[in-house]
């Protein structure tokens, strides 16, 4: 296990070297950023030779106090949240107690068939890589979108395609595979992350607010007509569905699909672990053969693993493996390459969200090319 202390002289090193390979003008470069696209606030961690070497947060936590960010702050990091309950899926995949190929109805004890394509089976691996041919048309936040008996609108949540045969992103297929944990393991999904990954590789984080330290969160502010407007929501409880928790029902709760609160510094540790092709230093998470999978995209559209993607667009000349979230006015980023062992967590709690014609935050991947330019290209 990666102890406390270990971790504490793994950021040390980072603290402790501010100026590690930075150009006189990186201060500024940074400030020009995020003045830019009028960031609230900005935490950047930088990883290279498979060890964090910088450390950095900008702007505010909390706007109306002007309480400043800092890389312990915690974050609802939105979408990149997928990729933990991949993890976990694959781990028991190695166990032998789950397959990719099986059909995922039988796993999560209800009927998931496009009515299009009702002979075509939907595995498991088709809802991790979002080929399920299942969209967010009708919501995601209760498995009853799907039910022919409490949502006459039900067939409007499969797409026309054969499944496995294209790509769509879809927040439900994460929500049940959360789901398909919990009927597999009989432990609580936030409880079954937290045991398997968060633990063993020491990241105070979680998908359950009231086992955090809320002092730690990072308010998230979404720009409306112009202005900053907080959005508690992110931080919801949900103590009163939780005290009525149905195990495998349930589960949307906890939004397996986007609900992880963590920093900046504890994202970059899990991220290592990726890179690393599923250990970290002693602790193994995962098997070489199970990290490499996550890390293949299995459609060109977006290239897209298991919660996990390869792209060639974020960095001119480098083919980077990661994942985006973006919820409640907060654009985070989880990028690495694993050949080159370096890599990059860019979280911002608010900004003015400007995209590039592929869609791309801009403010994201300007922040991520100054990082390459200062820390890993010379």
């Amino acid at each position: 296990m990666i102890t406390k202390k270990l971790l504490a002289v793994m950021m040390s090193v980072v603290l402790c070297s501010p100026l590690f390979g930075q150009s006189p003008t990186f201060e500024k470069n940074l400030k020009d950023i995020t003045d830019k696209y009028d960031a609230v606030g900005l935490a950047v961690v930088v990883v290279k030779g498979g060890k964090p070497i910088f450390s950095k947060s900008v702007g505010y936590k909390d706007l109306e106090t002007k309480a400043p960010l800092t890389n312990d702050n915690l974050f609802r990091i939105a979408s990149i949240s997928k990729s933990f309950s991949a993890t976990a899926i694959m781990q028991l995949v190695e166990q032998g107690k789950v397959s990719l190929s099986d059909d995922f109805s039988d796993l999560v004890g209800f009927k998931v068939r496009n009515p299009k394509f009702p002979d075509t089976k939907i595995t498991l691996e088709m809802v991790l890589s979002h080929r399920s041919s299942l969209n967010d048309s009708n919501g995601y936040f209760t498995f009853d979108v799907l039910d022919s008996a409490k949502n006459k609108d039900w067939e409007k949540s499969y797409n026309d395609y054969k499944p496995g045969t294209d790509y769509e992103y879809c927040n439900l297929n994460f929500n049940m595979v959360g789901a398909v944990l919990e009927r597999l393991t009989n432990v609580r999904f936030d409880n079954y992350i937290k045991q398997q990954i968060l633990t063993p590789l020491g990241l105070a984080a979680g998908y359950c607010v009231d086992s955090l330290d809320n002092s730690r969160f990072a308010k998230l502010y979404a720009k409306e007509d112009g202005s900053y407007k907080e959005q508690p929501a992110a931080y919801s409880p949900r103590s009163e569905e939780i005290k009525n928790y149905t195990m495998g029902v349930s589960t949307p709760v906890f939004s397996p699909t986007g609900g992880m609160k963590i920093s900046a510094n504890d994202l970059a540790t899990y991220m290592m672990m990726h890179m690393n092709y599923g250990k970290l230093g002693n602790v193994k998470i995962l098997s070489k053969k199970s990290a490499k999978k996550m890390q293949q995209g299995l459609h060109p559209k977006e290239n897209y693993g298991l919660a996990l993607l390869e792209t060639d667009r974020l960095i001119d000349g480098e083919h980077m493996i990661g994942h985006t979230g973006s919820a409640y006015g907060l654009y985070s980023n989880m990028f690495f390459e694993p050949n080159k062992k370096f890599g990059f967590v860019v979280i911002t709690n608010g900004c003015d969200p400007i995209v590039d014609r592929n869609e791309d935050i801009m403010m994201s991947k300007d922040v991520i090319n100054l990082l390459y330019r200062e820390f890993i290209k010379k």
